[in-house]
């Protein structure tokens, strides 16, 4: 029979064991870990690493984009017409539908090519440039006085982590904030650690790193939140609530081994 020393032994070594892995919990459950990262218990409002400068909030079109154009006055015009260049693209909106949008794309030679008028130079121009050329090209050759609405449907943002809901955000308008995504998203979750905000920008190989404290007030009046095309929003779990999630875990392991050293304990009690 087992000793009773030896199963009270083997009790404490579990206990013991659980504690260490309780303390490993906020780090296994972090997304896209950074030398940086530490700065999170301290940082105040906004903390940057690698800082490329203030990006220009305006996008400014660029080829491969996909342009979606419609006449506000007629939501059909452009939805309908035959033209061979346009590229029908599925993408998810910022509230998790599917929509089908006509897009155009910019080709190499910078030129997207519109039905009735034809090809236009747009590489280089901001989302508001742009509209107003091709409103003017189209009042010229065929609608009377159009109101066009563009949009560049390729532009988004990845969050992920603690917020109520994860994924592709699309930016479809300038100077997108971080809070207006976060509203988009649900907010965060009552697990989130606000202190642990971090967004990744730029280059993969050598990012920019902004670290969010979302407690201070102060923090939103940083240029650094306005939005940036492909930037990955990244929030983390308090670290109670991680090692929560990590000894339930743990805790469905152990649960089990506890009722066979029950068992065994009281078959030794009962025939001794």
């Amino acid at each position: 029979m087992i000793p009773t020393k030896a199963i009270l032994k083997s009790v404490c070594i579990l206990f013991i064991c659980s504690i260490f892995v309780g303390c490993a919990a906020r780090k296994e459950h972090s997304l896209f870990n950074a030398p940086s990262d530490v700065v999170t218990d301290t940082i105040k409002q906004v903390y940057v690493v690698n800082d490329q400068g203030i990006s220009d909030a305006y996008y400014k079109i660029k080829i491969g984009d996909q342009l979606a154009i419609r006449n506000v006055q007629n939501p059909e015009f452009g939805a309908t017409a035959n033209n061979n260049s346009g590229s029908q693209s599925n993408y998810t909106s910022t509230t998790g539908t599917a929509q089908n949008i006509l897009s155009y794309p910019i080709e190499p030679d910078g030129m997207v090519n519109l039905p009735a008028i034809g090809k236009v130079e747009v590489v280089g121009l901001t989302r508001r440039e742009a509209t107003i050329k091709i409103q003017d090209l189209y009042k010229q050759k065929l609608l009377k006085d159009p109101i066009i609405e563009l949009t560049v449907v390729n532009l988004k943002v990845t969050l992920l982590g603690e917020f109520s809901k994860q994924g592709n955000f699309l930016l479809e308008k300038d100077n997108t904030s971080l809070i207006e995504i976060i509203g988009e998203a649900g907010g965060i979750t009552k697990t989130a650690d606000p202190k642990t905000l971090k967004i990744i920008r730029g280059d993969r190989s050598y990012p920019e790193i902004i670290y969010v404290n979302l407690t201070d007030i102060n923090s939103l009046a940083s240029k650094k939140l306005i939005l940036q095309n492909n930037d990955i929003i990244v929030l983390q779990p308090t670290k109670g609530s991680a090692l929560s999630e990590k000894l339930q875990s743990f805790n469905n392991i152990v649960q089990p081994l506890l009722v066979v050293v029950n068992l065994a304990v009281l078959i030794f009690t009962v025939t001794r």
